[in-house]
């Protein structure tokens, strides 16, 4: 699961746990369970990737409105599900978007898609929401929000799949940068692997640690050199006990949500050299916890990890305060402050 799935999924199974009733309708895959319960979320699928906004309507109309539901969340990820034109049982909606996908059409849709959306599309779908109560997970998405005219944006922090570490841990006798996450073009693993070209020349016995799998696997195979090191197929056990050993973090994405895998890695003591971006200068507290860079600055990247490793006073300065940072979050909270919000939403009518 990405960032999003988990922060629905982590919110959801506690929410049941409190004692209410939540249904996760999402688009089915090949060999899944129509309909299944998993930590007490009601889990009904239909429709794949694209249908499954048809189906959506369809479902709430044969079925969901007669259910009785005082919430409806629409979770949007680029394409969202229209509920405000079609919901019309008396249920609250209250729209959940992480982030916008803005430079992510650029990235990730092929020609003259990519500028439809960028330009168009996007703010089309969105201008729908604009009188909907919408959560996200980070004050750059609810400014981006609100630019295009949303009125009521609340932010709920995003909370941690694992207990912080009460002191640093013994890492690599050699350093070793860290780039964890999805393997696409927006995410621009790329640049880590540019960036990590310069280190090598100042640190020749350096890696870079790739942990993670996707689409762009192969063209960073074809561009990459001695100490550049891919752990595709890894689970969360194995790629948290790589992350703890590894000096730093490298996040060169075009924008995210909030970061989760930047929380994840401070949890085990390692700082994050980022680009300064949406999301990514919420997660990353700059001198503090990690160092952000020009987006797009494959040499001020570079600059930025050679500093904190050849630094070590500067690293297990961030290294401590990144630890202690990671402290401030849990699921627990993220529900808390979430359900807070939804009641306050329901209590309006």
């Amino acid at each position: 699961m990405g960032g999003a799935e988990v922060f629905t999924y982590e919110n959801a199974k506690r929410w049941v746990n409190a004692g209410h009733e939540v249904t996760l309708f999402t688009s089915q895959f090949a060999g899944c369970r129509k309909e299944e319960m998993s930590d007490g979320i009601k889990i009904v699928r239909a429709g794949g990737k694209y249908l499954v906004y048809w189906w959506a309507k369809k479902f709430y109309k044969k079925r969901f409105a007669k259910e009785n539901y005082d919430i409806i969340i629409d979770e949007i990820n680029t394409k969202p599900f229209l509920t405000p034109k079609f919901v019309d049982d008396e249920e609250k909606i209250v729209a959940l978007i992480h982030q916008l996908a803005r430079e992510y059409w650029l990235y990730e849709t092929p020609f003259p898609i990519s500028y439809i959306g960028y330009h168009y599309l996007e703010e089309k779908w969105l201008k729908n929401y604009v009188e909907t109560p919408t959560v996200t997970v980070s004050k750059s998405s609810k400014l981006d929000l609100e630019k295009l005219g949303f009125k009521q944006v609340f932010v709920v922090s995003e909370g941690l799949n694992v207990e912080p570490l009460k002191e640093i841990c013994e890492k690599e006798r050699h350093p070793v940068v860290a780039y964890v996450g999805r393997l696409k073009r927006a995410k621009r693993p790329d640049h880590a692997v540019w960036a990590f070209r310069l280190v090598k020349e100042r640190f020749p016995s350096a890696e870079l640690w790739v942990i993670g799998d996707g689409y762009f696997r192969k063209v960073l195979k074809r561009m990459s050199f001695d100490g550049v090191r891919f752990f595709p197929k890894v689970g969360n056990v194995v790629r948290r006990r790589l992350l703890k050993k590894t000096w730093v973090l490298v996040n060169p994405s075009v924008r995210e949500g909030f970061g989760l895998n930047v929380v994840e890695a401070n949890a085990f003591g390692v700082p994050c050299v980022a680009y300064d971006v949406n999301g990514l200068r919420d997660s990353v507290k700059d001198g503090e916890t990690g160092l952000l860079v020009e987006s797009g600055n494959v040499g001020a990247l570079a600059y930025g990890l050679i500093n904190v490793l050849k630094d070590e006073n500067l690293r297990l300065r961030l290294s401590r305060n990144a630890l202690e940072y990671a402290r401030g979050f849990s699921w627990d909270k993220s529900a808390e402050e979430f359900f807070r919000i939804l009641k306050y939403i329901v209590d309006e009518r």
